[in-house]
């Protein structure tokens, strides 16, 4: 089965073709970095301009490189949310154009599934039950999955993502944007225990996550340090913050496996490329005789081959009808869209 996956949910325009849920044909991203940096962060309005812009382009680059015709597509797949509503609807929209006119199914992927999707890209073996932690600019979550399109939301962050209080602190040090990998590299040269920076675990046995504190003590630090801020101290408060956000990760999700009895996690979305956070969701994994799953960078990312695979596998494994014309064309794009 070949899959075009189309996601424009933030600010990457992606496309890709997969083959039977596992093998990446292509894979097309259009980052929209440069236009965004310069504001330290995503400005709805222009993404959305930058997308209409690369849409067209991006597909025609996905199939291209995989060699493929739309005519040898059998579905399409694309993001209906959740995201910022603007760009959403610039790939739902050319997505029901091209199934329109060629003829083809489409389906609407949730953008959070797509991240979960992404890890059996590489771990097609993976079974169930799985618990997953999605973490992201925009979304912290912990999911229990019990099989194909069954998750079970069981904690999510109460104000700002993990990946959103990277971006912000970040900003606040001038380091630039986007925060998380920026501050994962300053980091390196830092003391973790130099400052130490609240951890938000809130009631016990909670598995929500809350981050709107701890940015603010970054705040409350670097005001009685400065202005300016001297040099020397940006990288101990960038891997003191960094620790303070892993911990809190690895603390909630390995609660969450021992509330559950899971003995598999995945860990996707694109704060999962935080090295530190790998390493020690690695080095907890060990200790609690849980196995540890997550993409490789690239794929943790925005990018449309998570969406063909999430559509691979929650429409075309089991053979489930996927809806044609006029009925594809009532797909809405939803800004909030719940995925439990």
């Amino acid at each position: 089965m070949l899959i075009l996956g189309i996601e424009t949910s933030c600010d990457e325009t992606a496309a890709a073709v997969i083959k039977d849920g596992r093998q990446i044909l292509s894979n097309i991203v259009a980052s929209q970095l440069e236009v965004h940096s310069k504001y330290g962060g995503v400005v709805p309005e222009l993404a959305c301009r930058k997308h209409i812009e690369n849409i067209i382009p991006v597909i025609d680059q996905a199939l291209s490189a995989a060699e493929i015709s739309l005519a040898e597509i059998d579905l399409i797949a694309v993001t209906r949310g959740p995201g910022l509503i603007g760009a959403l609807l610039v790939g739902l929209s050319t997505a029901k154009a091209i199934a329109y006119a060629h003829k083809k199914p489409l389906v609407g992927i949730n953008h959070l599934a797509g991240h979960i999707y992404s890890v059996f890209l590489e771990y097609p073996e993976l079974s169930f039950p799985l618990l997953a932690l999605v973490v992201s600019g925009g979304h912290t979550e912990l999911y229990q999955i019990r099989g194909h399109g069954d998750f079970c939301q069981l904690g999510t962050t109460l104000d700002d993502a993990a990946g959103e209080a990277f971006d912000k602190v970040a900003k606040m040090l001038a380091l630039g944007y986007p925060g998380g990998p920026i501050i994962d590299k300053c980091a390196r040269e830092g003391d973790p225990q130099a400052i130490p920076f609240p951890r938000p675990y809130l009631n016990k046995g909670s598995l929500d996550f809350s981050f709107s504190g701890l940015k603010t003590a970054v705040a409350v630090y670097l005001k009685k340090k400065g202005p300016p801020v001297g040099q020397e101290i940006i990288p101990h408060v960038a891997a003191s913050f960094q620790q303070a956000v892993v911990d809190v990760l690895v603390a909630k999700t390995f609660e969450a496996a021992r509330q559950t009895g899971s003995n598999r996690i995945i860990l996707v979305g694109g704060v999962a490329c935080n090295s530190l956070l790998r390493k020690e969701f690695i080095t907890q994994g060990q200790e609690a005789n849980v196995r540890v799953y997550y993409p490789s960078p690239y794929l943790c990312t925005d990018n449309g081959a998570m969406i063909a695979c999430a559509a691979y596998y929650l429409f075309g494994l089991e053979g489930i009808p996927a809806p044609s014309p006029p009925a594809y064309l009532e797909l809405d794009a939803v800004a909030d869209l719940p995925l439990a």
